[in-house]
């Protein structure tokens, strides 16, 4: 990316980063509504230092086709809550039994696990209430159909969950590297590649050739965050990471490090990143902030 392009970036992300977390305020139940402790504990945890990577992805793929960022909202603030809900969960001890997450306690050390569980199952519920309600939406009750069904498969048992479950599957055994990639196209990938459908779906007589340029990039992009989070796990520092450091390796998971090497890691990433570049290349500069966030992905340190 060059100086000026890395500015604009920046400011850009930080945009839809306020945009989303304005909108996510608005949608998450106040504390002061019973039960208490349940809505303090999913504002506690979605309302954290996150990346917001998939609702930035939302409001950049829908921009690039002319959707307005009002309508954008709602999707890239069901698409967070369905991230962090993950978070929560995974970071639960019969998971991952993390006791950091975006810079603070996670959601269990700061509440408990009861309260945790029933957190995540509450944002579940309202990323798909808000797709349903939403006024906000470009969308008539057909394409409000159509992201609920991608949000659902991305975040069920062909998705999100079921990269999960082959994760825990895998610790403690060695697996090869289409298994690894099978993994993580359902863990990470789904939800990545699902952000960027939702915000395509308001777009109005769209081009089918950027639709799918979008989809194959949102496929590229997903792989490489993955490639990248694992390389960090390695590089990274706890404070920056805003995790622990080095969790994979103590519990024995199989990363792209541990497979094929650092070195190859990084060139992988790099492939990913010009692949997504490629993906897109007949889109016009509306599409500059996906451009800078391939750059992001692979060059990010948390």
């Amino acid at each position: 990316m060059t100086e000026m392009s890395d500015s604009r970036f920046e400011s850009y992300l930080a945009g839809c980063r306020t945009r989303v977390e304005a909108a996510l305020n608005n949608f998450l139940p106040l504390e002061s509504v019973q039960p208490e402790q349940l809505h303090a504990a999913m504002r506690y945890a979605v309302l954290g230092n996150g990346k917001r990577v998939r609702p930035v992805l939302v409001y950049a793929a829908g921009e690039a086709l002319s959707v307005a960022s009002e309508a954008l909202d709602a999707p890239a603030s069901a698409v967070e809550l369905i991230h962090t809900y993950s978070l929560v969960h995974d970071d639960l001890p019969a998971m991952d039994n993390d006791d950091l997450r975006r810079g603070r306690k996670t959601c269990h050390r700061e509440f408990d696990e009861a309260t945790a569980i029933l957190a995540g199952d509450a944002l579940q519920s309202l990323a798909f209430r808000i797709l349903t309600r939403n006024k906000s939406m470009e969308a008539d009750a057909e394409t409000r159909l159509s992201m609920i069904e991608s949000l659902a498969i991305a975040s069920g048992s062909r998705g999100m969950a079921g990269g999960q479950a082959l994760d825990l599957a895998a610790t403690g055994r060695e697996i090869n590297l289409t298994e690894l990639e099978n993994m993580h196209i359902h863990k990470t990938g789904a939800l990545i590649r699902a952000s960027v459908t939702l915000g395509t779906l308001q777009a109005v007589n769209a081009d089918p050739d950027h639709i799918r340029g979008l989809d194959h990039y949102s496929k590229c992009i997903g792989l490489a965050f993955q490639v990248v989070d694992d390389i960090l796990d390695i590089e990274g520092d706890t404070q920056t990471l805003g995790k622990t450091k080095g969790k994979d390796q103590i519990n024995n998971k199989p990363t792209y490090p541990s497979l094929m090497g650092l070195e190859a890691s990084h060139r992988m990433a790099k492939r990913l990143h010009q692949e997504a570049l490629d993906s897109i290349a007949t889109l016009d500069s509306k599409a500059d902030p996906l451009r800078w966030l391939a750059g992001y992905v692979v060059q990010r340190s948390r």
